[in-house]
């Protein structure tokens, strides 16, 4: 059903309602000034610049954008960064699980823990003893040091068997 038949079928309007509302005469107020007009030679107008198609940033809204898109950017980078930062740090914090099938890595770690519990086992029947003094800590100091130096010397050795086999570190190099 149409809007003209549910009109139709309604009540009729008088003839009173039928006619507009007489408009009333013009109003007209001479003491409003013209001053809140708008002065089109103001310098508010502003023209625009005879380049402004060929210019990349044409709004400030794309102005805005363009500096969060760059805000985002940085602030991405950063994350990746230091996201590498820590993924670098637990990688050299965990070389003991990286290198547990290595040999070599295995070996120097029981020797330096033999060696270091020998050394602090020797140390307190010293003590105990009172015999421990400075020259003694600082000779067995020495060994350990001197110790440490044959030690990487020899775990970078390379040896080649007879089956043309690498060993060592050029077999098992650290991770």
């Amino acid at each position: 059903m149409s809007y003209a038949d549910a009109a139709a079928k309604g009540p009729k309007q008088s003839p009173e309602e039928a006619r507009a509302p007489a408009v009333g005469g013009i109003y007209k107020d001479e003491s409003e000034s013209t001053a809140s007009l708008i002065d089109v030679d103001g310098p508010h107008v502003q023209a625009v610049d005879p380049d402004f198609l060929n210019q990349e940033v044409k709004t400030t809204t794309q102005a805005e954008r363009v500096e969060r898109e760059a805000q985002e950017e940085e602030a991405k980078r950063l994350r990746e960064e230091s996201a590498k930062k820590a993924k670098a740090r637990k990688a050299k914090s965990s070389g003991l699980a990286a290198n547990s099938d290595n040999p070599v890595f295995i070996t120097n770690a029981v020797v330096a823990t033999l060696v270091g519990a020998g050394l602090g086992f020797g140390a307190y029947r010293k003590h105990v003893e009172g015999k421990l003094s400075w020259e003694v800590v600082g000779l067995w100091s020495g060994a350990v040091g001197a110790f440490g130096v044959v030690d990487y010397f020899v775990s970078k050795l390379v040896i080649l068997y007879p089956t043309g086999e690498w060993f060592l570190q050029n077999k098992y190099p650290p991770k």
